[in-house]
């Protein structure tokens, strides 16, 4: 009931920022033309798959502070946060070249003006930005634990950390247990929800101390190296 409740709250979100909700998705519809943003998709498959999955995670967010959205390839979720928080300073940071561009000029569409985009990789932007950022979110980048260590440099304390995942996320925890102490983390939170027959999670954690020494590491570590197996 309590989920039921909490993403209930989200689809009234929705249904407050449609209007310009559907014009992004149809932004986004154009630029998976030029780049695969998504993969194939008409509009309401965009709708229905994307924007409401990024929603679901709305009642988490404060509705202001600083937000960076960590390989953010098509602008999701950053952009869907960037609208429905309007006073919140949205970063959507990506290493592809091509993407960044495609999502500068559809924030420039929607005439966002809390919206910075980066194209860096995460290590490399983490290094300048330790502990900048309330909200630290990642949807559909890799496994859980490797994600964790990208994204949680970049939380200050007391932020939080956000990463949408799909039904492996359970295994994935189950492998690293309790050590998030290294990355500065609580234990992960998860969250379920559904779309349509789909079943996702929200995975969420607190930064309760400063990530360790180290972290981040060189592009490219954290996949060959796991440090939950170190």
């Amino acid at each position: 009931m309590i989920f039921l409740i909490f993403f209930e709250a989200s689809k009234a979100e929705i249904t407050e920022k449609e209007a310009m909700l559907r014009k992004y998705t149809r932004l986004l519809l154009q630029a998976n033309e030029i780049a695969r943003l998504t993969g194939p998709a008409d509009e309401e498959t965009l709708w229905n798959e994307h924007i409401a999955d990024c929603a679901a995670a709305l009642p988490l967010l404060p509705q202001e502070g600083k937000f960076i959205d960590v390989g953010t390839g098509g602008g999701l979720p950053g952009l869907v946060f960037a609208i429905c928080r309007p006073h919140a300073h949205v970063t959507l940071l990506d290493s592809i070249a091509k993407k960044c561009a495609l999502v500068e000029k559809m924030a420039a569409a929607l005439c966002l003006k809390n919206v910075a985009v980066v194209c860096s990789r995460s290590e490399d932007f983490a290094k300048n930005n330790l502990e900048k950022f309330n909200i630290v979110t990642a949807r559909a980048v890799c496994a859980t634990g490797i994600l964790a260590e990208y994204l949680a440099p970049f939380a200050r304390i007391k932020g939080r950390i956000i990463a949408f995942k799909g039904p492996r996320v359970v295994d994935e925890l189950n492998e690293i247990g309790a050590k998030w102490q290294t990355l500065g983390l609580s234990l992960p939170k998860l969250m379920p929800y559904a779309l349509g027959e789909a079943k996702h999670f929200l995975a969420v954690w607190e930064k309760i101390s400063q990530t360790a020494k180290g972290i981040p590491r060189r592009p490219g570590m954290a996949e060959k190296f796991p440090w939950y197996k170190r």
